[in-house]
């Protein structure tokens, strides 16, 4: 495989980045299910969520891991005056997460896609699937800390050694608690799916009839391979092709692809199968360093669960000074990701002055500058939620400066946004923030046209924080298998290639494809099917987008998925 495809698949990872019998579990043997319904203070009426279980031990070849990881987990939203048996439900939206994605990001677009179902008398249901390696998360300090509406609990649970539910924290997991992930890639995974669904309905007919399948940045490419897998082995059975276990396919800012994501506009050939066969043993090894995706800082375990932590605290405490900051360790991983992320400009992040600690901030105001496309730096990381106030902002330049955001190359890999920071990092000023709806109002700031309008945001904020603290499972994985960024990136690989029998298979059945305008730019996005785009947002607006937009209509996703579930057919058309 050639250094430059190597390089590109790699980087458009990190930038976007019924059961099968298996050993364990006997032929026929029915899967054992669990389902647990969880309340929640979301503001959409009707939908129910509830968190489906299902026992499939994984096989010898994936090596010791805890017993909790031999579980499939997904996320169900269904509609309350609809059938409580999904198998008479009027179709089901099946969604693989993206890169260091969980479960939990799906919850605003699902339940704004049952809702709006509803609205149109068609009872559909939502499943948002949980990748195994989610498995070593430990969600005890953020749960207790939402029970005690207090976020001093996680950050005395996660960061100082305090007990939360008569438990500690027992550290991140790395080394010998992560190695078996180094088996769990692409195959694995959409046979977890291949899974869910055959224990979902056992009628491969009554599978194509009722289920959609798609996902969210890298799960529009794990769907296109799911489209074209063969789960048994036999070209002559076709019963298990993937494209026949489902009767439609939709893409939310991603493109249904078998393939490496490729973040620029050039088609890359196929690597030739011998070469792709020298490759492998370089592929494995790496995978076997490095059987967790994951950098010195930004993006890893600990810079993660930063991100649960500043939700936290802006769900118990959103107009809290600094709660997030001020417990936070002082180390080299944490220092280097403010930096990274927060500088506003290559001086600041060089030298660490002015430190971004001294600046005053609510908690709100701390989660939107994490994650807002007018301050994080990083395309798959943003969402439209907003703008901050209360004392003045300037422009941001690092870590790209606007002017060289557009180039061909990394255009949209950092959002199409002007980036701001603060001015001010000291006790005399304090920084609040506008939710998606307050911008353009009276407590704007006097520049705050210079970088975003009312059309351009899209997310509650609120919201926003409600989603990554009440689903039982993750708005983000901190623990993303490496293995599946290298298998996607080597398709004509003896070892991936021999399952790709069915080259046709996303042609075989319609497709939706919704584009954020400002979210990451791929390849092949613009294929077949419907292909519509959703002016003023980013990349995880399409999952977070709130219900009901500045301009009075209801928000676009949830109702061109709806419309889609209720009669598939019209992507074609």
């Amino acid at each position: 495989m050639s250094s430059g495809r190597v390089r590109a698949a790699v980087f458009a990872v990190v930038a976007i980045i019924a059961v099968v019998p298996s050993a364990g579990q006997a032929a026929g043997a029915p899967a054992a299910r669990s389902e647990t319904t969880w309340s929640s203070t979301t503001p959409i009426a009707g939908v129910i969520g509830s968190v489906v279980r299902i026992a499939a031990p994984l096989p010898p070849s994936a090596g010791p891991h805890p017993a909790k990881c031999d579980t499939i987990s997904y996320l169900r939203w269904r509609s309350a005056t609809g059938p409580s048996d999904h198998r008479k439900a009027d179709r089901i939206l099946v969604a693989q997460p993206g890169v260091f994605e969980g479960a939990g990001a799906f919850d605003s677009v699902a339940r704004n896609t049952v809702a709006a179902a509803a609205a149109r008398g068609s009872s559909i249901e939502f499943w948002a699937l949980d990748r195994r390696s989610n498995c070593l998360d430990d969600h005890t300090g953020i749960a207790a800390a939402i029970g005690a509406r207090d976020y001093r609990v996680a950050s005395d649970y996660y960061l100082h050694g305090g007990q939360a539910d008569g438990r500690r924290f027992g550290g991140y997991a790395d080394g010998a608690d992560t190695a078996w992930l180094k088996n769990v890639g692409l195959e694995q995974t959409l046979r977890d799916q291949y899974t869910v669904l055959r224990e979902a309905f056992p009628d491969p007919r009554q599978r194509r009839a009722k289920v959609l399948c798609g996902g969210h940045s890298l799960g529009g490419f794990l769907t296109g391979y799911f489209a074209e897998w063969d789960f048994d082995g036999n070209r002559r059975t076709t019963e298990d092709a993937g494209y026949r276990q489902c009767g439609g396919w939709f893409a939310l800012d991603t493109a249904i692809k078998a393939g490496p994501p490729n973040p620029t506009s050039v088609q890359l050939p196929d690597v030739p199968p011998p070469l792709a066969a020298l490759g492998e043993p370089i592929f494995s090894a790496v995978d076997t360093a490095l059987p967790v995706l994951r950098l010195p800082a930004v993006i890893n375990p600990e810079t993660v669960n930063l991100l649960s932590l500043a939700a936290t605290a802006a769900q118990v405490d959103p107009d809290g000074v600094n709660s997030v900051v001020d417990s936070l360790p002082v180390n080299t991983n944490i220092t280097l990701t403010l930096r990274a992320l927060l500088s506003k400009d290559a001086a600041m992040a060089a030298t660490g002055s002015p430190d971004i600690r001294a600046l005053r901030a609510t908690n709100t105001a701390v989660l939107g500058s994490l994650l807002d496309d007018n301050s994080q730096p990083l395309g798959f990381l943003q969402a439209s939620v907003g703008f901050p106030t209360g004392s003045p902002v300037g422009p941001k330049s690092f870590p790209v400066p606007d002017a060289l955001r557009r180039l061909p190359l990394v255009d949209g890999q950092f959002g199409d946004a002007r980036k701001a920071a603060p001015t001010f990092y000291d006790a005399a000023h304090l920084y609040r923030w506008l939710d998606y709806d307050e911008v353009g109002g009276t407590r704007s700031l006097p520049n705050e046209s210079q970088f975003t309008t009312r059309a351009g945001e899209v997310t509650s904020i609120r919201e926003l924080a409600r989603s990554f603290v009440e689903p039982p499972l993750d708005f983000t994985e901190a623990y993303f298998p490496s293995r599946i960024a290298l298998d996607l990136a080597q398709s004509t690989a003896p070892s991936i290639a021999r399952h790709l029998l069915y080259r046709n298979g996303i042609g075989e059945n319609p497709i939706l494809t919704i584009k954020a305008s400002g979210g990451v730019a791929l390849s092949g996005q613009r294929g077949a099917g419907r292909f519509v785009v959703a002016p003023g947002y980013n990349h995880l607006d399409v999952l977070t987008a709130a219900q009901t937009q500045n301009n009075g209509r209801p928000e676009i996703v949830s109702s061109e998925l709806a419309r889609f579930a209720i009669d598939p057919g019209s992507a074609r058309r």
